[in-house]
């Protein structure tokens, strides 16, 4: 049984502007270590910055619906990847309490970017 959806898509050239104006001051905000470490051993880092971020507005999404879920913060979901290259969230936190309280046994989580965009897609799966 579906606990919940959600989807977001973000303009990659906010992201880069958002990297320029802030830097890592921005990056320490928004994201884990790991994922940090993931975006910019790649050749367009803003484009893994910006699938990161919508995944974890995604999950923020599907994990909605309480007072408790609007506390969730940026580093509580976190976008890694498998062995194989896919994705999968972690959730930490408030999110991790969240996820329990809606009796989530798994996530799925997608991520796709264009040279513009990247969205995501998360379905949170209760038995």
């Amino acid at each position: 049984m579906i606990a919940g959806i959600g989807i977001d898509l973000v303009d990659i050239a906010r992201v880069e502007t958002l990297l320029a104006r802030f830097g890592d001051r921005a990056v320490k905000r928004l994201f884990t270590d790991r994922e940090s470490a993931y975006a910019t051993s790649r050749a367009n880092p803003a484009r893994h910055f910006a699938a990161r971020f919508a995944a974890k507005e995604a999950a923020y999404k599907a994990l909605a619906g309480s007072e408790g879920a609007r506390a969730i913060g940026w580093r509580e979901i976190e976008v890694l990847a498998n062995e194989d290259g896919s994705p999968r969230l972690e959730f930490h936190g408030l999110a991790e309490g969240r996820a329990a309280e809606l009796g989530v046994v798994r996530v799925y989580v997608t991520l796709t970017h264009s040279h513009a965009s990247a969205a995501a897609i998360v379905i949170l799966e209760r038995a």
